[in-house]
């Protein structure tokens, strides 16, 4: 009897001990702040709101000082004269002092008003006129929170500010030996049916300004070496093909990825490309590759979808399940076929003087940069800028106008196989 109940004390006392383990609560979506160090940071801040009007959405970005936890709400989608509206709650969170209401009346919304709800949320209403749905995913550097209202609006898109468009600046490159001009043929013009459907082309040099995408071993900046090549290519297309062709930027500044692809819908431009220069850990890893948005197939595409998205393979995961919905209203087989012809007509020009570049071919991935386009679009990787070889190729403006003319006879082909 008594060796039971000292048994019994014993299994007693091991339990007041040794806590049983708990399983940790699951996040909830929207939650990207650390939990253990939320109690002791002050509430993030909301910068700035913007907007941009699109051809079947609006655009709203919150710019804030920090990742923040969020709910959102929907209380009707208007028409038929009846007000509808969205809510978007940001927890702990306070509202910046330059941050005001704005008009927006584009047939989608008719405004977003914006206030410090209660101590440590800040509320942000959007009043809407009539739509279908609203998504909303983060981004990095800087914090925010990017909604797109969708719907078909009525109103016509006004033309894109001349800031947008402003002429180039010359872009400082390291010194190097001169080296000859790269004389190339000239193309045959496309069928005129084809031109007739592709008259304005965006090109986007990725980064820019304090976002340096890729460092090359030497300090080669990723952001330099696609301007470069943005601008040759810009040239190119104009005088070879005759289209229009608008410059997300075109000088060294930053342009944050939610409203590169803004721009090209304000524009009614046909094509958007997207110029890079890749990045991997491996430093031998070299080659040419193109994308177009899906989901990614491979941990790797989802590596450098963080990569270029300057964000977390959690955020990347994020975006994976919006892009469900999103593939609907994306040109998926255009922009495919599109990245088959640059990529194939790119290596084909490299392999000309460098017959060792590899072709690593089309792929898909969930890249921040494409998402929105409402016309066929692709990212370009040009070549490995942490490969020590492929960086001294990328930083000569030899290779720079390679680079352009073979994206330009991609674009040729593609345009030219339309019917």
């Amino acid at each position: 009897m008594n060796r039971c109940i000292c048994i019994i004390t014993c299994f007693l006392v091991f339990c007041l001990l040794v806590p049983f383990p708990v399983h940790a609560a699951k996040k909830k979506p929207g939650v990207f702040s650390e939990q253990t160090s939320a109690s002791i940071r002050p509430p993030a801040v909301l910068n700035e709101m913007k907007h941009w009007s699109n051809p079947d959405y609006t655009r709203i970005s919150l710019e804030l000082d920090r990742d923040v936890t969020w709910e959102a709400h929907e209380l009707g989608k208007g028409g038929n004269g009846k007000p509808g509206r969205v809510y978007i709650d940001l927890k702990r969170t306070r509202l910046g002092k330059s941050v005001t209401d704005i008009t927006i009346g584009d047939g989608l919304l008719k405004g977003a008003r914006v206030g410090q709800y209660k101590a440590d949320v800040v509320r942000v209403v959007l009043d809407t006129e009539n739509f279908r749905e609203y998504k909303i995913f983060p981004l990095s550097d800087p914090a925010r929170l990017v909604i797109d209202v969708r719907g078909e609006r009525p109103t016509e898109i006004s033309r894109l500010e001349p800031v947008v468009t402003a002429a180039p600046e010359r872009v400082m490159m390291p010194k190097q030996e001169d080296k000859p001009h790269v004389v190339e043929k000239k193309l045959k013009p496309p069928p005129k049916s084809a031109l007739s459907k592709i008259r304005r082309i965006v090109v986007d040099p990725g980064h820019g300004g304090h976002d340096p995408g890729a460092v090359g071993p030497t300090g080669i900046q990723e952001k330099d070496v696609v301007l470069a090549i943005g601008l040759k290519l810009r040239e190119l297309l104009t005088e070879e093909l005759g289209v229009d062709v608008v410059m997300t930027r075109s000088t060294d500044i930053f342009i944050p990825l939610e409203e590169r692809t803004a721009i090209a819908n304000k524009v009614g431009a046909d094509l958007f490309l997207s110029v890079h220069a890749n990045a991997a850990v491996n430093r031998s890893a070299a080659g040419i590759e193109t994308y177009y948005l899906n989901l990614a197939k491979t941990d790797k595409v989802a590596q450098l979808a963080a990569k270029e998205n300057g964000t977390s393979l959690e955020k990347v995961s994020v975006l994976q399940a919006i892009l469900f919905d999103l593939m609907a209203n994306y040109k998926l087989n255009d922009s495919a076929h599109l990245a088959n012809e640059v990529q194939k007509s790119l290596h084909k020009k490299i392999r000309t003087i460098h017959n060792d570049v590899k072709n690593l071919g089309v792929k898909q991935g969930p890249f921040y940069v494409l998402v929105g386009a409402s016309m066929p679009s692709i990212l370009v990787e040009t070549a490995f800028l942490s490969n020590a070889t492929e960086e001294s190729r990328l930083k000569d403006p030899a290779y720079q106008e390679m680079v352009a003319n073979g994206i330009l006879e991609g674009v040729h082909s593609y345009i030219s196989s339309l019917k």
